[in-house]
């Protein structure tokens, strides 16, 4: 038991490895898009990151279904669960960061990148399994499961 849950891991890797270069790249258009919009377009911050969350998302959502996990499902459906995801992992955030930096005391950068990276590692299993509900593609390892 324990070797097939190793090779089913280890079958999804490229979908990993796609999935951390499109989390990255995130990451740099996050930062990025939020300097131009307050900087050169004179926008509030609290402005810029509503524009720049509308586009992350949509940019997040049809790069995994696509590439990272080479969705053929019905995109509205996965739309759905996508969103329902965002909100959840929202809140924990919100409630992460209350209760490690208001209440433990621990340094806010800290723990916002703990929160990101235990959220990331939760999201590519609910991005594999439920949002794109990958196990109707046809993946080697899972066929002989």
């Amino acid at each position: 038991m324990f070797k097939k849950i190793i090779d089913q891991l280890w079958s999804l890797r490229d979908h990993f490895i796609k999935y951390f270069i499109v989390g990255f790249s995130v990451v740099i258009l996050d930062v990025g898009s939020l300097y131009l919009l307050n900087q050169y377009l004179g926008m509030r911050p609290v402005i810029a990151v509503v524009i720049n969350q509308i586009f992350l998302l949509n940019y997040i959502f049809f790069l995994d279904k696509y590439w990272s996990f080479k969705s053929q499902g019905v995109t509205r459906k996965q739309a759905v669960r996508f969103l329902i995801l965002a909100v959840i992992n929202f809140l924990i955030s919100i409630v992460w960061m209350w209760f490690f930096n208001e209440i433990i005391h621990i340094n806010y950068l800290l723990t916002r990148i703990a929160n990101v990276a235990l959220a990331g590692a939760w999201n590519f299993f609910l991005y594999q399994y439920w949002v794109y509900n990958y196990t109707q593609v046809a993946l080697p390892a899972l066929k002989r499961a």
